[in-house]
């Protein structure tokens, strides 16, 4: 017997048990405790948040948020540690529904990988406060035509901010909108700034201009401490400054919010459709409903009915001629430096 050969059966096989067959979930947790906050500043992957009555509490999103961006702007619900204590990180666990969103595309070329990817600025923008100056330098058109682009796109109202109105007037930039129904401010060195103080208050409020505009000098006359505020906000990430960021500093007295965008001096408008900008031109709209599909109603289409719309006096034709200088910015045909 010492030499037979032992026969095998199921007992002897040993199987590794596999992992779990149970099923995964979909079910979330409800957060039921989640408090809920307001996105002041973005770096890398951290986020200062905004809580009633309490300090600004750092968070970073939560995995089950996907692939959504959280931006300035956002309003969120926060979970974990939200006492704002130092070295304390909550989770983002919920974004609001945003009421407005203003983007911008990243690349208008198209020969590039990230051409014409769209970019998410800001969310919940009650208005886009467009600085310009009046002189040194002087103003620039085509850098306006493009922010209104913007504007009409996110669906949200533009302000024109004129400074340095002390060294010129103001005549000849409010001739050329003189059709577009553009509300304006203007600022001089020693203004009192009550009048866009009004303007601001109870809004969101995005702040852009090119360099040598004035903007900074404005906004910290509007947030005497705005300087002080920048300097928290940046310690979410490693304590650089964020001047390539976003950022949203309360006005005094709680009455509103500015977000400034110093890294945002232009924006690529490839995502914006010519129906899209029709929402800054009511009294355009119903002339469209002759057009084509598609159409893209510039002067070259030859079936597009908003000529014929403004020949039978429905409209002025510098309305149509402003809409239509609007386009040419959108597609670039027009120097944004003009």
């Amino acid at each position: 017997m010492a030499g037979k050969k032992r026969e095998y059966d199921e007992d002897d096989v040993r199987v590794r048990p596999g992992r779990s067959s149970r099923p995964r979930t979909r079910t979330r947790p409800k957060h039921d405790d989640a408090i809920e906050g307001f996105v002041s500043a973005v770096d890398r992957g951290r986020y200062a948040v905004e809580v009633d009555g309490g300090q600004p509490v750092t968070a970073m999103r939560a995995r089950e948020l996907g692939r959504k961006s959280v931006v300035v702007g956002d309003r969120v619900s926060l979970v974990g540690d939200t006492t704002g204590a130092a070295g304390a990180l909550a989770r983002i666990v919920r974004i609001t529904e945003r009421k407005s969103v203003l983007r911008r595309t990243a690349d208008d070329d198209d020969s590039t990988p990230e051409g014409r990817l769209e970019r998410v600025v800001v969310a919940n923008a009650d208005q886009l406060v467009i600085v310009s100056s009046l002189s040194d330098p002087p103003p620039r058109t085509g850098f306006i035509d493009r922010c209104l682009v913007a504007a009409y796109d996110a669906d949200i109202e533009p302000l024109l901010c004129l400074t340095k109105a002390d060294l010129a007037g103001p005549a000849e930039v409010l001739d050329y909108y003189a059709e577009l129904d553009l509300p304006h401010v203007l600022v001089r060195p020693d203004s009192d700034l009550a009048e866009l103080r009004e303007r601001l208050a109870g809004q969101v409020s995005v702040m852009v201009g090119h360099s040598g505009v004035g903007k900074s000098t404005l906004v910290n006359r509007l947030v005497p401490d705005a300087d002080r505020a920048v300097g928290v906000v940046s310690a979410i990430g490693r304590g650089r400054h964020t001047s390539t960021s976003a950022v949203a500093l309360p006005l005094p007295g709680e009455t509103g919010w500015i977000i400034d965008t110093p890294g945002v001096r232009s924006f690529g408008l490839a995502h914006v459709s010519a129906d899209s900008l029709l929402h800054g031109f009511p009294d355009l709209v119903e002339g469209t409903v002759e057009c084509r599909p598609n159409c893209e109603h510039t002067p070259n289409d030859n079936d597009c009915a908003l000529d014929a719309w403004v020949m039978a006096g429905n409209a002025d034709p510098r309305r149509l001629a402003s809409y239509r200088r609007l386009l040419a910015s959108r597609a670039g045909d027009e120097t944004e430096n003009q």
